[in-house]
């Protein structure tokens, strides 16, 4: 069974930083590409980051581009997220999602993904 966990969220000022991680478990994680969404209260669930299976390759939506960080350890089975200049809109529960593939690319739309995590809450305060 495959189970996504993500930790690492929680209250924090403007200008901070958080480290979000998800914890793969049930995959063979290296033949998954990882990304991670968010979604704010009353919007959709929107891309923030995205890696191929290796990791070589990233892609990050504009708000976020600078500021995020996605990373992954394929021996330890987990993805991050290392978010500095946090601002009070990036206030949001954050998903990791897995997409088995076969290429070494960087999905964007959620479509793309066939594992979620059930998220955590990252809030920043003005």
């Amino acid at each position: 069974q495959v189970q996504l966990v993500e930790s690492g969220g929680g209250l924090v000022q403007a200008g901070g930083s958080l480290r979000l991680s998800c914890a793969a478990s049930g995959l063979t994680f290296s033949s998954y590409a990882m990304g991670w969404f968010r979604q704010a209260p009353g919007k959709e669930r929107e891309f923030v980051a995205g890696m191929n299976r290796s990791g070589g390759s990233t892609y990050y939506a504009d708000s976020v581009k600078g500021r995020f960080t996605i990373s992954r350890d394929n021996a330890k089975n987990t993805l991050y997220l290392q978010m500095n200049s946090l601002k009070p809109e990036d206030t949001a529960v954050y998903y990791c999602a897995a997409a088995v593939t076969r290429q070494s690319v960087v999905f964007t739309s959620q479509r793309s993904y066939d594992y979620w995590g059930q998220g955590t809450q990252v809030t920043v305060s003005s």
